[in-house]
């Protein structure tokens, strides 16, 4: 077992294994966990909102859908990975204020996992399973060398995809 890397919010990271990464706190956000199975090379993004055009003057490629998983899979290719190799896997976007969920802009849960859905197959990743939806956070831990994304949840049992 190598070393657990934390990805913040709005943040991304990449990893080799036997090492794996962590993200806590997805509410809304989600997680997006990708791998190349031959090399062991992975990337988690931690992303908040669906588009970077709706918001001027923020730099921070990894807080958005569009910009964040193109820069993890760019970075994951800098270390050896091959995109015609690379699966996915992705978590959260859940509906944290039910009252709130009635407005489709409001709803950043449903609209961040329909936009990293949207980029993986523009990018021809395929995305062999998801946890996304219902009202509750997640804490994701990703590992590489498998492609086991473990997702915990406060009251619920772990579960593994």
């Amino acid at each position: 077992m190598g070393n657990i890397i934390t990805v913040g919010m709005a943040d991304l990271k990449t990893c080799k294994s036997p090492d794996g990464l962590i993200t806590l706190g997805l509410g809304s956000c989600i997680g997006i966990a990708i791998r190349d199975p031959k090399t062991g090379i992975g990337g988690l993004a931690h992303i908040m909102l669906p588009d970077s055009t709706s918001i001027r003057g923020n730099q921070n490629i990894a807080k958005f859908a569009d910009t964040g998983i193109v820069e993890l899979v760019r970075q994951m290719e800098k270390l050896g990975a091959s995109r015609a190799r690379m699966v996915a896997k992705i978590a959260g976007g859940a509906t944290m204020f039910q009252a709130m969920s009635k407005n489709n802009l409001m709803n950043v849960g449903e609209r961040n996992a329909a936009a990293s859905r949207a980029v993986l197959k523009q990018l021809n990743i395929p995305l062999l399973a998801s946890d996304t939806g219902a009202n509750y956070g997640r804490t994701v831990t990703f590992f590489p060398e498998t492609g086991d994304f473990h997702i915990r949840a406060v009251g619920r049992n772990e579960t593994v995809i």
